[in-house]
């Protein structure tokens, strides 16, 4: 490796030290984390600071990230947008289940399509993006009440459960009992109660603080998609889950979540 590309992973290492946890540091606090001496993590702030990508408070000697990554944020998230990293991830998901695949943000009692990959298979279910389902009886719409606040789920459901099929949980008490094993399991199930004969299981993606922001589904006809293939396949969505949040960042994905609901509403 050559000195210049050693000096610039470094550089990224001490970036990578500030956190919503920390986001102010002292130098000494700085070196014992990137294991560099201080003479060498002096001059790498020195430089960053130049660039304004670090900036040091001159009461308390402190580091902080600089306003350059305020500048430079917009860009990035206008650039890439949330369906472009999100794609590649549903995309294998899709391959994988041979099936369609959602994603889904809440809006109000309702859940928007965001990106819809369609399943390869002859038969298939495949809502148009754009559309706007109901929060109670959809795999999505589940998956989000499951990970919310009780109160706020009783404010988003009181005015009352439309019934659409004999499988819709149309009271709170049935509700209720499915979004706690919704919970436990991490995945939501919707067998047959928005629409017959279709099936669908989704899990959530939670942001830094554990709140969902968005929702990945595997739809199709019920009977391809059993509920003992949709226990299998809730796990699958959970590590794409995983993986989105892993290469994405929490706090990255809901400002991209936000961005791509105030576009949808606007579309």
């Amino acid at each position: 490796m050559s000195e210049s590309v050693r000096a610039i992973e470094r550089a990224l290492d001490i970036l990578l030290c500030f956190s919503q946890a920390k986001p102010a540091l002292s130098l000494t606090e700085i070196a014992e984390q990137v294991e560099m001496s201080k003479s060498t993590v002096h001059r790498l702030l020195a430089t960053l600071e130049t660039k304004r990508f670090i900036t040091r408070d001159k009461t308390t000697g402190l580091y902080h990230l600089g306003l350059r990554f305020i500048e430079i944020a917009p860009q990035v998230l206008q650039d890439i947008g949330l369906e472009r990293w999100t794609f590649p991830y549903l995309q294998h998901l899709c391959a994988e289940c041979g099936e369609t695949v959602d994603l889904a943000a809440l809006d109000g009692t309702q859940v928007i399509y965001l990106q819809v990959i369609e399943s390869p298979q002859r038969v298939k279910i495949a809502a148009a993006v754009g559309q706007r389902l109901p929060i109670h009886c959809t795999a999505s719409g589940k998956a989000f009440l499951a990970f919310m606040p009780e109160e706020q789920v009783r404010d988003l459901v009181q005015e009352g459960l439309t019934r659409y099929t004999d499988n819709t949980k149309d009271s709170p008490a049935s509700l209720f009992e499915d979004l706690r094993a919704t919970c436990e399991r991490g995945f939501a199930m919707s067998e047959q109660e928005y629409e017959q004969d279709i099936n669908a299981v989704a899990a959530p993606v939670l942001d830094s603080i554990g709140q969902p922001v968005l929702t990945i589904a595997v739809v199709g006809p019920s009977f391809r998609l059993s509920k003992e293939r949709m226990l299998v396949l809730g796990q699958s969505i959970r590590a794409t889950v995983d993986a989105i949040i892993r290469d994405v960042g929490p706090s990255a994905l809901s400002r991209l979540v936000s961005n791509a609901v105030q576009l949808s509403q606007k579309g």
